[in-house]
């Protein structure tokens, strides 16, 4: 121990003494000769301990002497201790598991456990009884007036509920019918500042319809594609009333409601509005056909229930000892009329329902004995689809043993059979019969019998099937700027020709020529189709071949057009612009567009005032004209699926389906419906369908 403190004072005192030294320059190397104290790494004095003390010498002279002048000799101590042994793998992996399971459990205890404190926080205490609510006494007792001299609901009993809705009470009173896509797309754009909003349906909530034909037969629960309507008029500030529009009074801006009354007796009342929305639907289309009451329809959640009960009704009838086997084959034969998306996807979803959960629970005959069919008038299922997914979902229903009967058109529905002619491979019409138990009937839509007293009341409605708009989406023969319709309910009116006639005599006039006897050239028929475009957005793919078209109808070779020439051209386009799909998409981005110019409406609306505008096409003056953009087109077949994506067309089996889920679970309209929707898929899977009816 002497030895090792006199060793380490005389370390200190030569290390004090090269400090002091004025030739210590550190740019000097120092000679072998002088003593420099080593920094060892200590670990047992092996082989490795050794090696690194004979390699440190290799460093540069200059840089050992700069580093140990900088760096205090510290010792160090040699341990003789031996190293703890290592663990085992086994063993870590065990910790390691131990740890992350204690960390799973921690965080789902606490998740819990503030599951359970928000819970008891929804648990509140009612309202005073003595609280005074302000409610308008013109609200309690409207006055009445219009044609019918009924009740005017000016002001509504919640008008004062909030300070938000004190402020609304005299905004723009926009009137919204219909609880569909189009009204709630509206809902969600809509500035809850700007207007006095107002919704009236005879269903209280919003029904997610591409995904009703999954809850006929359970793999989706009812409740799970339903969201309350209340809760989306509630973030605009608005008010619901649940009633049923009758009519409508242009003149002075009123819409008749019926709504039940307290002892179930039919009320009617007038609801003033400055802004009027139609968005009440359709109807399924009954093509003149006899017996449509022995069929079931998909239009509403009621309907998906009705046809849940009806299915599961025929199995058990089916089951009984004293059925018949001829009518066990008649219970057991589903007949669907009508080959597009609602019907191709209840016969998938009807075949998954009979192939995966039949089997399991009901006797092995009833598997035998069923069978699916689906009628369809055109030559091919999903015939808007492209040809190549329209076959392969006739080939997938054929592997699946579903019945696809084309060019077949049903005559007559009996409460025991149906009644279709089809043509034979010889082109020869042929009547014939099949004994069904189960009929669902989904041919299209229809016009409903508001939208048909609406019709016969202005002019210019031609059409039969629904409400004619301009591209403004303001109903056709209705005061400009008053009344739009969006939905299944209406269509959007494409006349082009009469319009570019009109913007051609305006070319004319301009020119000071007349207009039968003017010879159009390219430049000026370019300026109309960028007129056009404007106007007519859903032209502008017609109009991009400009330079053929010029040139085709341009037959004389003269470079310019007369009006005769300009009328073929004109006709031609007419032919290729179709209606718009009557499908939820549309309806959805005619609910936003509408949002979205009454919004930038009620932002110009004080400077019109200032200056005055309060008459004229106020509409295109604030925003452009509806421009529909088509998203693409799916359909499920059964354990398999197929898009049509603008042009991009495929199909497959599993991972298709979840793609299409994924696609719809995105588009549901809130995290409620989302998380029900993965609780049934889940059910589904754990558990099967629930095969009973209530």
């Amino acid at each position: 121990m002497l030895l090792r403190q006199a060793g380490l004072s005389s370390a200190r005192a030569l290390n004090r003494s090269v400090a002091r030294s004025p030739f210590t320059n550190p740019r000097i190397p120092y000679t072998s000769g002088h003593y420099l104290p080593i920094r060892a790494s200590f670990s047992n004095g092996g082989p490795s301990a050794i090696r690194r003390s004979t390699e440190l010498p290799s460093l540069a002279p200059h840089t050992r002497v700069k580093r140990r002048l900088q760096r205090p000799f510290l010792p160090r101590y040699v341990s003789t201790k031996p190293l703890p042994a290592t663990q085992s793998r086994f063993l870590r992996f065990y910790y390691r598991s131990l740890a992350a399971f204690g960390l799973f459990v921690a965080i789902s205890g606490g998740l819990v456990v503030a599951f359970f404190i928000y819970d008891a926080s929804t648990y509140k205490e009612g309202p005073s009884i003595e609280e005074d609510i302000p409610v308008s006494e013109v609200a309690l007792h409207p006055r009445r007036g219009g044609p019918k001299n009924l009740p005017i609901a000016e002001h509504l009993v919640d008008d004062d509920d909030s300070a938000a809705k004190k402020s609304q009470k005299h905004k723009p009173k926009l009137v919204i019918l219909g609880t569909g896509w189009g009204s709630v797309a509206l809902l969600k754009q809509l500035n809850p500042d700007d207007y006095h909003v107002t919704v009236v349906s005879p269903s209280n909530h919003f029904l997610f319809t591409p995904m009703l034909p999954s809850a006929t037969v359970g793999t989706l629960e009812l409740r799970s594609l339903v969201e309350p309507i209340r809760r989306i008029v509630a973030k605009a500030n608005g008010h619901f009333l649940k009633g049923m529009a009758e009519d409508v009074d242009f003149s002075e801006k009123l819409v008749e409601i019926s709504a039940a009354g307290p002892t179930g007796e039919k009320q009617n009342f007038y609801l003033p509005y400055d802004k009027l929305v139609i968005g009440v639907g359709s109807v399924t289309n009954p093509h003149g056909v006899k017996g449509l009451e022995n069929c079931h329809f998909l239009k509403d959640i009621s309907d998906a229930r009705l046809i849940r009960n009806a299915v599961i009704r025929n199995l058990e009838s089916a089951c009984l000892p004293t059925t018949s086997d001829e009518e066990r084959r008649r219970l057991l034969s589903f007949v669907i009329s009508g080959g597009g998306p609602t019907g191709v996807e209840f016969a998938a979803e009807l075949y998954d329902m009979l192939n995966e959960d039949l089997a399991k629970y009901f006797p092995k005959i009833l598997r035998c004995e069923i069978s699916v069919h689906v009628i369809q008038s055109r030559g091919h299922i999903l015939n808007t689809y492209d040809e190549a997914l329209s076959r392969y979902a006739e080939q997938r229903f054929a592997h699946d043993q579903v019945e696809v009967l084309t060019n077949s058109r049903v005559k007559e529905v009996q409460p025991d059979k149906i009644l279709f002619s089809q043509k034979d491979e010889n082109g020869k019409i042929v009547t014939k019969e099949l004994p069904m138990g189960f009929c669902l009937w989904s041919t299209g839509v229809s016009q409903t019998d508001f939208c048909r007293r609406l019709a016969a009341k202005l002019e210019g409605q031609n059409n039969k099937h629904a409400l004619e708009t301009d591209t403004h989406l303001r109903l056709i023969g209705a005061p400009l700027g008053d009344v739009y319709a969006v939905g299944d309910c209406s269509t959007v009116q494409n006349n082009v020709s009469d319009h570019i006639v009109t913007f051609l005599r305006t070319l004319a006039w301009e020119k000071g020529k007349n207009p039968e006897e003017m010879q159009i050239s390219f430049a000026d028929w370019r300026g109309v189709a960028k007129r056009v475009k404007t106007r007519f957005p859903q032209a502008a793919d017609h109009l991009r071949r400009l330079d053929k078209l010029f040139e085709q109808y341009d037959k004389d070779k003269s470079g310019t057009l007369d009006f005769g020439e300009l009328r073929e051209l004109l006709l031609q386009i007419d032919s290729k612009l179709t209606s718009l799909p009557a499908t939820a998409q549309r309806a959805h981005q005619q609910g936003q567009y509408l949002g979205r110019k009454f919004n930038k409406m009620a932002l110009m609306a004080p400077g019109m005032r200032l200056n005055q505008v309060d008459y004229g096409d106020l509409d295109d003056a604030c925003y452009k004209a509806f421009e529909y953009h088509h998203l693409g087109s799916l359909a499920y077949i059964g354990n398999a699926a197929v898009f049509d994506i603008n042009g991009l067309n495929f199909s497959g089996g599993l991972l298709a389906v979840y793609l299409w889920r994924s696609i719809y679970f995105a588009q549901s309209v809130s995290l409620r419906t989302r998380i029900l929707l993965a609780m049934d898929w889940s059910k589904r899977a754990l558990f099967g369908r629930d095969l009973m009816n209530f």
